[in-house]
This record gives C-alpha cells, sequence and structure tokens, in this order.
C-alpha cells in the first residue's frame, strides 16, 4: 500500500483522487485508467469515511460510464463491500496471501519450457478467459510477465503466468487441463518460475477451500501471511 501510494502520481495511467470534507481529506485513492480498454482498477484505497466511498464510486459512475471496474480490497472492510453489493458488482471468493518462506532446490522440471511465438496460439486457446491479464496480453507484455508452458507428447497441458520485475513476484495464473492433473505438472510449473525467479521473492492468491493448491505451494516452501486475505469485486459501471 506504502509503494503503490508513494509512486502512484509518477506513473502512467495512473489516477490519484482525494476525497474533501472541507480542508479535511478523508479518503485517498488511486486507480489505474485505461481508457482505450474501458477498463480501470483500484490499487490503493484509504478511507474510514462511508461518504468518502460513496463519493468515489459516484465520481467513478459519473467520468467512467461503460467501463469495467475491479477492486481488490480486504475483506474485513465491509464498507467498500456493502457499497459495491449495492450497485450490483460480482464477487471472486476470498482468497488467502501466501508467500515464499524456503526455496526447495533440485526440482524437477522436465517437460517445461518458455512460452513462444511457436505455442502462442494454443497457449492463448486454453488461458483463462474472465481475467485482465488474458494471454495475449501476458505474452505482449515481456517486461513484466514470463510464461511456462508443460508440453506432454508436444500438446500444451499446462501454464504458468508470473511476474519478473519486482523483488517479490507474483503467480498471476497457474492451469493445468484437468485430463493432465495428478501428474505432477503443477508442480513442474512452479519450481520452474520459482528456479528463474531467484533471487527474488515469490507470492500468490489461494482460495481459503482450495485444499490441493494449498497443500503443493505449502510442500514447495510457501506460507500463510497472517492479515494478508483479499478479495476481488468486478463492477462493470452503468451508462
Amino acid at each position: 500500500m506504502q509503494v503503490n501510494l508513494r509512486n502512484a502520481a509518477e506513473k502512467q495511467n495512473n489516477l490519484v483522487l482525494g476525497v474533501y470534507d472541507g480542508r479535511q481529506i478523508t479518503g485517498l485513492f488511486v486507480f489505474l485508467v485505461l481508457p482505450e480498454e474501458r477498463y480501470l482498477e483500484m490499487i490503493a484505497g484509504l478511507s474510514r469515511s462511508p461518504a468518502a466511498y460513496r463519493g468515489i464510486l459516484d465520481f467513478l459512475r459519473a467520468c467512467y460510464p461503460g467501463f469495467q471496474a475491479d477492486f481488490v480490497f480486504n475483506p474485513r472492510n465491509q464498507l467498500l463491500k456493502e457499497l459495491l453489493e449495492e450497485r450490483k458488482a460480482a464477487f471472486d471468493p476470498v482468497q488467502r496471501r501466501m508467500e515464499l518462506a524456503d526455496f526447495k532446490q533440485e526440482q524437477d522440471t522436465a517437460g517445461i519450457v518458455p512460452l513462444s511465438q511457436r505455442y502462442l496460439a494454443e497457449y492463448c486457446a486454453m488461458h483463462s478467459k474472465d481475467v485482465y491479464w488474458t494471454g495475449e496480453k501476458v505474452f505482449h507484455s515481456p517486461e513484466r510477465f514470463r510464461a511456462f508452458l508443460a508440453l506432454e507428447d508436444g500438446q500444451i497441458v499446462g501454464y504458468v503466468d508470473v511476474t519478473h520485475k519486482y523483488d517479490t513476484n507474483e503467480v498471476y495464473d497457474l492451469r493445468v487441463k484437468e485430463a493432465f492433473r495428478r501428474r505432477g505438472w503443477g508442480r513442474k510449473l512452479m519450481a520452474k518460475a520459482l528456479a528463474e525467479n531467484r533471487p527474488n521473492g515469490m507470492l500468490l492468491f489461494v482460495e481459503t477451500d482450495h485444499d490441493p493448491a494449498v497443500r503443493l505451494y505449502q510442500s514447495l516452501g510457501f506460507e500463510f501471511v497472517p492479515e494478508g486475505d483479499n478479495q476481488t469485486a468486478f463492477w462493470k459501471i452503468p451508462c
């Protein structure tokens, strides 16, 4: 949060908004705004004022009709959650934050290759569609992302998307085709991502009831971060 606020005004496409009651600031918000994609995302939000949150949501509705607005927030923020529920936003399940605490050496990564033009069409066809960072966007953002593919008999059976430009990078998407699960591909993909990420840190978010994924990440050296839960809401701003 501190980093996002400190650097917000210097970054392209960032919108920094203050909400005031007279001369007193009651809320500070940072949004990523991509007009050409009609998309915006709350990067940081600080307020305990219901009026400040309502003011921000009213401002977005007035200035960005028809945009897709995503909010990633602490699920304990009932104030924001209730206001988004009033506006018919959709919500993902609560996710728990995990961070790499102990790198496990000499993990098997046989069959894992970097994403390349050769496999782009097949990778994009398999990629999650209901996300902002689609396969096409990941491929065309090499300054931010790496992607690794799992190959069995020349066929893509899984992939992982991870950032690589930060001191602590993030696993954005990990997926293995259902017919090829429980064969170790998820472990191999993660092992490759972790090996290429060294010596930087790694974090990820996992749904609280996804026991197989939690066990995989724990076996690779990840631990839960106290008070690190988050939730994502999706609001299609009315025209």
